[in-house]
């Protein structure tokens, strides 16, 4: 058995135990067709992800990070291989899953309450339990009392929250997250990576987030996916064995900052990082 402190790269098809597989990606490519010809976005990767489990991807600009969110919540037909979540093949927006943007994408009409409820509306569910649902979700994410303020009254961090909010009201089994944090300011940023990994603990959620952050995915991370250069693919992929709940002074300990090394020399070893 690994020490605690020892780094250990996991095998593609390695996973938490006591979990079940939730996302398999098998084989999985895009090509995109442009005027100028093909341009390849990612190169055939295997992926596997358990339920509850926490997964951030970390990769160069460029290399399909988002590409790859896209082809899990069905937004783009793959060029090859596949996607399975619960053994079901991905062919179209699954209603189980979650999205969370880069910018939180609220309509500056509706009050945040109703943008909570927007995917309740477009699904056509029953909207009293969404609506119970709703409020709680705000509480957990400290909105409580801004239920019918407008996005232009919340702070950015605060619109996240909503939007996280949004993404989680029909309760699906899976959000996708793509560099949710990427415009906020650092302190900001700290406090929502702790309010996420609070909402996750709370909610069970299989969650895949995409960011550019190193810190930030071994901080919230079960597992980070490290991707190669464009076309992208699995470059490696690394447990992170730090207890939860976590704290941000976990960021100063040698175990962080040998996993932080280790993840940025597969930058650095090609002259640039993210």
């Amino acid at each position: 058995m690994a020490r605690p402190n020892t780094l250990r790269v996991i095998s593609r098809n390695e996973g938490p135990s006591t979990r079940r597989r939730l996302i398999d990606i098998r084989g999985l490519a895009k090509t995109y067709q442009t005027r100028d010809g093909e341009v390849p976005s990612l190169k055939p990767m295997d992926l596997d992800i358990s339920e509850g489990e926490f997964i951030c991807v970390v990769g160069p600009s460029g290399c399909g990070k988002s590409t790859l969110l896209k082809l899990v919540a069905g937004l783009i037909p793959a060029s090859a291989g596949e996607i399975l979540i619960d053994g079901k093949a991905v062919t179209e927006p699954p209603d189980d899953v979650g999205i969370v943007f880069q910018s939180p994408v609220l309509l500056a009409w509706r009050t945040v309450l109703r943008n909570v409820m927007l995917p309740v509306e477009v699904r056509r569910l029953d909207r009293a339990s969404h609506l119970e649902r709703a409020r709680q979700l705000l509480n957990t994410a400290g909105l409580n009392g801004f239920e019918n303020k407008y996005p232009w009254q919340l702070s950015g961090g605060m619109q996240q929250r909503a939007a996280i909010c949004r993404a989680l009201v029909h309760d699906p089994k899976i959000v996708l997250m793509d560099e949710p944090f990427g415009a906020l300011d650092a302190m900001t940023r700290e406090k929502m990576n702790l309010e996420l990994q609070r909402i996750q603990y709370e909610t069970g959620k299989t969650i895949l987030l995409i960011t550019h952050s190193i810190p930030e995915a071994i901080f919230l991370a079960d597992r980070v996916v490290v991707m190669t250069d464009r076309p992208g693919s699995v470059a490696a992929i690394y447990d992170v064995p730090l207890p939860r709940p976590r704290a941000l002074d976990m960021m100063a300990s040698p175990i962080f900052a040998e996993l932080a090394k280790t993840i940025r020399g597969h930058f650095y070893a090609r002259g640039h990082l993210d």
